[in-house]
């Protein structure tokens, strides 16, 4: 389980410093879906407008929330990964 270029196996603490980065993105991903969805859809909770309106806006809201959540992890994992490049 090496990472190749004769850099060795990867130590414990980079270990455990890639699993809470994996934790943390899912964690930031997750709250930010969560947001986002609650902005665009929540019009529909609390007012009453027409049934189209409310199945547009719900469903805009799950598509930016997955589409903004996906980034975001690619985003904390990218930003971990050029860390540890400029650590070596």
């Amino acid at each position: 389980m090496g990472r190749g270029k004769g850099r060795g196996p990867w130590s414990q603490a980079e270990r455990d410093g890639i699993t809470v980065e994996i934790g943390y993105a899912l964690f930031s991903a997750a709250l930010l879906g969560a947001l986002v969805l609650a902005a665009i859809a929540g019009p529909a909770a609390v007012w009453h407008l027409p049934h189209r309106v409310e199945d547009l806006l719900v469903r805009t809201g799950a598509v930016a929330a997955g589409l903004l959540a996906v980034l975001r992890v690619v985003h904390v994992l990218r930003g971990h990964a050029r860390h540890l490049r400029e650590q070596r």
